[in-house]
């Protein structure tokens, strides 16, 4: 059975165009890309596009057979739903309005969300109570817009395991809330991660496949920039056990370029080194 994998935006040369990402990942063999609307405001903007920029990254993703499925709104880390400020709770329900109008419009199905309840700010009580009640009006209005929000495990505590997204989840209760699990992330926080991904199974909406180092007590970890099968990433049991739990979801490569002239290579022979170790698993 061959995988549904995708490639993240990020992972693609910068300078390029979208029909250039388009071309790029359908030579690779990339079933998708996921898109990034993080803190650039550039990449902001993009909820902005008129008409004819709409029609023409649509159009893009047509010609070549190539989908965006997906969006990873991280934007939210620098306006999160649980800030003590007025006005970046305000700016974090703008975004969110902006990104499901547009994700109707080109076609985008699941908007990643970031799970921090604040980045640059102090965690707390009350951050946390008004991250639940952002989260809640999110996951309101994106059930109108029928488009999935999909919380990713992150790289910070608040988030770190899909046992602290069930905690959220029993309050949120809505099929349009689902788990977004990052098996690097995972891994780095010395989860158990067979344990966890069968705790979430009945809602991962897809898979991010990325390697990273473990924190302990001399070390912060990394959690991204570590190249597949040199960190601390069991990918061989991953793949066994999301085989047995009958997982057949998207997988999304994480990587992000250099932009050196080698990033094509490297996607290539990252993409190759995750099929040989999911051929392994789910045919074996």
């Amino acid at each position: 059975m061959k995988p549904t994998i995708g490639i993240y935006e990020k992972a693609l040369p910068n300078a390029l165009s979208w029909t250039e990402r388009f071309d790029v990942a359908a030579q690779l063999g990339f079933s998708f890309i996921e898109m990034s609307v993080d803190e650039d405001p550039i990449r902001q903007a993009r909820l902005q596009w008129n008409r004819a920029e709409r029609l023409d990254f649509v159009a893009g993703k047509i010609n070549s057979g190539v989908d965006v499925p997906s969006m990873c709104l991280s934007a939210h880390r620098a306006f999160p739903f649980g800030s003590l400020k007025r006005e970046t709770r305000d700016k974090a329900r703008d975004l969110m309005r902006d990104a499901l109008a547009f994700a109707s419009q080109v076609g985008i199905r699941n908007i990643q969300l970031a799970g921090y309840d604040v980045y640059y700010e102090s965690s707390s009580s009350q951050t946390r109570e008004l991250f639940i009640e952002g989260i809640n009006w999110a996951v309101s209005q994106a059930a109108k817009a029928q488009i999935m929000l999909s919380m990713e495990i992150m790289d910070t505590a608040f988030m770190s395991n899909i046992s602290r997204w069930l905690d959220l989840e029993r309050k949120i209760c809505s099929p349009w809330f689902c788990v977004y699990p990052d098996v690097g992330n995972l891994s780095a926080w010395h989860n158990d991660v067979p344990v966890e991904l069968s705790k979430g199974i009945h809602k991962i909406s897809a898979i991010h496949l990325k390697d990273t180092r473990q924190i302990s007590p001399f070390s912060l970890g990394q959690f991204r920039d570590v190249p597949f099968g040199t960190g601390c990433v069991n990918f061989d049991e991953v793949f066994r056990t999301l085989s047995s739990l009958n997982y057949r979801g998207a997988w999304l490569m994480e990587m992000w370029a250099k932009n050196d002239g080698a990033d094509v290579q490297r996607i290539a022979e990252a993409k190759g080194w995750i099929e040989d170790k999911y051929q392994h698993a789910f045919l074996n």
